[in-house]
């Protein structure tokens, strides 16, 4: 019997989510069990094929009923048929906000055995963190369209920058970068462009940074940090975005490691008072949904995040091994990284290392 148990919310989602989230539970289950922690999983049928059905992502239902849980797992939202702001806006963002989940964080690394898309590059030149801004920002509500359909039509779109917003996740990014090896921070901005918002998200980063002397700063415009992640990956330890900037790096990223069937990612809400949602950077798919091909590592990684979060430091620690096991063996490989495994070949073979 299980010496902790954790009461997790399941969500599929959509495409390939319903495929690598039951793969994903069947790693943590194996884990949790050498390290006496268990599992409570309650599945929510909340997707874009409910949306379909119902006119809502979640069938009518409030995201509040999530509150009580120790953690939110998510596989991938968005299917075709279903426009992208209606199943962002309509799950991905009240979770997020109603949470208070202002970081999304999202680790990069070159895993052993997987090939990288850039010349001369090995595990030890790419491994850093994308620390993106999660509940302001760029992405608001506020705006709107006038004479829709005509040649006058206008649309106008707010950014929301609040010094209280600005400054947690900065907090958030430099205590991270402290903890690590490197210390060392980078800020994306485009303050040379962007006249108001950006200035002041540089202001706000000069001056927490007075509170962290130990930890070594720089910043660059994103259209230049954009080239510096391809071109010189090693530079960077810890990058802290803005919504808008920390999204795109977020795919960035993961392709410069590799595979974007590979990346984990947290929405973390670092002050405990309601749950984080664990979700991969990948989306749901729908050209490979249903075929059993899709690789399951960056839900699995995902996985990881969350018992990180949740202190289960030992199951995290063993999934991560046998991930890192299966991939430089190579000898399993799903079509992401050039071989024909399915995800059940896939799932197998990380429970066969962790055993």
């Amino acid at each position: 019997m299980a010496e902790r148990t954790h009461r997790i919310a399941l969500i599929p989602g959509d495409g390939i989510g319903k495929e690598v989230v039951p793969a994903a539970q069947e790693v943590l289950e194996a884990a949790g069990a050498s390290a006496g922690a268990g599992f409570e999983w309650t599945a929510f049928d909340w997707s874009c094929e409910r949306y379909s059905a119902t006119g809502s992502m979640t069938g009518g239902a409030d995201v509040s009923q999530l509150r009580d849980f120790d953690g939110i797992f998510l596989g991938a939202v968005g299917y075709p048929g279903v426009a992208d702001h209606i199943s962002l806006w309509g799950l991905l963002i009240p979770i997020r906000r109603q949470f208070g989940q202002y970081v999304n964080l999202r680790p990069v690394r070159l895993l052993p055995g997987v090939r990288t898309p850039l010349a001369d590059r090995g595990p030890e030149d790419i491994d850093f963190v994308i620390v993106r801004e999660n509940n302001e920002g760029e992405y608001s509500e506020i705006g709107g369209r006038l004479y829709e359909g005509t040649d006058a039509e206008l649309a106008v779109q707010q950014a929301v920058f609040t010094r209280e917003g600005v400054d947690r996740v900065l907090r958030y990014a430099f205590e991270l970068a402290r903890s690590r090896p490197d210390r060392h921070l980078t800020s994306a901005t485009k303050s040379n462009g962007i006249i108001h918002t950006m200035p002041f998200w540089d202001e706000r980063f000069e001056a927490m940074a007075a509170a962290y002397p130990d930890v070594r700063t720089d910043q660059y415009h994103i259209d230049i940090l954009t080239a510096h992640l391809v071109q010189n990956p090693d530079w960077f330890d810890v990058i802290v975005a803005s919504n808008l900037f920390g999204d795109i790096l977020s795919d960035l990223g993961p392709a410069v490691g590799g595979s974007i069937g590979l990346a984990p990612g947290a929405n973390l809400n670092p002050d405990r008072n309601a749950p984080s949602m664990f979700e991969p950077v990948h989306g749901s798919a729908p050209d490979i949904a249903g075929k059993g091909v899709a690789n399951p590592i960056a839900q699995i990684l995902t996985g990881v995040m969350m018992l990180e979060h949740l202190e289960e430091t030992q199951a995290a620690q063993a999934i991560t091994k046998a991930v890192e096991q299966v991939l430089e063996d190579g000898a399993v490989r799903t079509g992401d990284l050039g071989g024909s495994a399915t995800t059940a070949d896939m799932t197998a073979a990380v429970i066969a290392a962790l055993q």
